[in-house]
């Protein structure tokens, strides 16, 4: 059996999916090894899998929760920049002392989250066979698919090309120091130079925890990509506390902003203005941003919790109001819930844009936001079923593409061949529709 390490950010929508793809694999015998900083350590023994600590002395304790609450206050492109700049610094650790812990450590195979830019490097002078493995909304690039933070709709005609051109030519830029980070750790390691971002990408197999129907129509995947579906696996959560007795019976709203860009206090008053005097329940996650004590009354009472039990919450749910992370977005279409989704930076304009494409909610671009407005949408989303319909649709999709087993299927025949593992002719039918 293999030694496995996983390279992955150390933030709570990289590291579930990811845990659960180590479980699955620690399940059929394998040992799994989770190379990251010292904040996630605590989450990926309480999951049973070990864990190696880099850059103990740039990222100590607490670090992560420093960089959130920067984070959590930022939104568009500088919080976007604000990310790069983490990702940069955290480039620099993984690069330096990445390669010799993993050497020691005896890891056999990697599985690379596809924003790390730099592990496909890693595994490159450590000669090891790596896959690629896309926790967010994937980053490949097509003329005709517009960026993945771009809430930009889906046009394949030339104006939309050139536009999308330009906002490629954007992260390109915003991207420049990391990659330039990489070239010179490249070319002291004697690696031949990368051309495109793709080139960082698995030429084995690249995994996304999206449905394909999920996926603007694509033309230029690699034979080597495979939509899975979402990673899963409510075991190794840890158990949250939450008042189960207080829900009333009425429609249930669940809304989340997720762990990242959870301090933007106004829109949660505004989810909860929005919901007031409709017949719903309202139930808000505040991701860890700061503790229900310390807002101030919310309009209409809403059930407010630091964290909430997610799975169990949608199980329940008529509507999830969300930021478009893509694990909350994946969740919430697992049960059929329908979405109102307010995407704030990163790769959650480009969700949001998809979950338009897919009828599956509405969305509310944080700058054009008024109560009212956003009301309206909510009501949309419950009354008319054609988005129920199309959540259940997905959620059939969902069931039917193999998820965490089938992910898992693809990294062992890596790993038993060291070939490639091909895309099979249901899965590109599939991207044709």
């Amino acid at each position: 059996m293999a030694h496995i390490g996983i390279l992955c950010p150390t933030l709570t929508g990289h590291l579930n999916p990811m845990i659960a793809l180590g479980r699955e694999l620690q399940r059929r015998s394998h040992r799994v090894t989770i190379v990251g900083f010292l904040d996630g350590e605590a989450k990926v023994l309480a999951a049973s899998l070990e864990f190696l600590a880099i850059g103990t002395a740039d990222f100590p304790p607490g670090s992560t929760r420093q960089s959130l609450q920067t984070l959590g206050e930022l939104s568009g492109i500088a919080a976007l920049r604000y990310s790069l700049k983490l990702i940069k610094h955290a480039t620099a650790i993984l690069l330096e002392e990445g390669p010799p812990a993993l050497k020691l450590a005896g890891v056999d195979c990697l599985l690379v989250d596809q924003s790390l830019y730099s592990g496909s490097t890693i595994a490159q002078v450590l000669d090891l066979p790596f896959v690629t493995v896309c926790c967010a909304l994937m980053f490949n690039p097509e003329p005709s698919v517009p960026p993945f933070f771009t809430h930009w709709g889906y046009h394949p005609i030339g104006w939309a090309k050139l536009r999308n051109a330009i906002g490629y030519q954007l992260l390109a830029t915003l991207a420049r120091d990391s990659i330039r980070q990489i070239a010179g750790y490249r070319q002291q390691w004697h690696l031949p130079p990368l051309q495109y971002t793709t080139d960082t990408y698995s030429e084995l197999a690249q995994i996304c925890q999206q449905p394909a129907q999920f996926e603007f129509p694509r033309q230029s995947l690699p034979a080597c990509f495979h939509f899975t579906g979402p990673f899963t696996d409510v075991a190794s959560r840890e158990p949250v506390a939450f008042p189960f007795d207080q829900l009333t019976g009425q429609p249930l709203i669940y809304a989340s902003l997720g762990t990242l860009q959870n301090r933007l206090f106004r829109l949660f008053e505004a989810i909860a203005a929005a919901c007031e005097n409709l017949d719903v329940q309202l139930v808000i996650a505040l991701g860890g941003g700061t503790s229900p004590n310390s807002l101030p009354t919310l309009p209409g009472s809403p059930l407010v919790v630091g964290y909430a039990p997610q799975l169990q919450l949608l199980s329940k749910a008529a509507l999830t109001i969300t930021h478009a992370g893509m694990n909350t977005v994946l969740e919430s279409l697992s049960n059929g819930v329908p979405m109102v989704a307010i995407p704030i930076t990163n790769d959650q304009p480009g969700v949001a844009a998809r979950i338009a494409w897919t009828g599956t909610g509405e969305v509310m671009l944080p700058r054009r936001l008024t109560v009212a407005k956003l009301r309206r949408k909510i009501r949309q989303v419950l009354i008319q079923p054609a988005y129920r319909h199309h959540a259940v649709r997905l959620q059939k999709t969902i069931r039917a593409a193999g998820g965490t087993p089938q992910a898992a299927d693809i990294i062992e025949q890596v790993i038993s061949t060291g070939s490639p593992v091909l895309t099979t002719t249901q899965t590109k039918h599939c991207l044709k529709l």
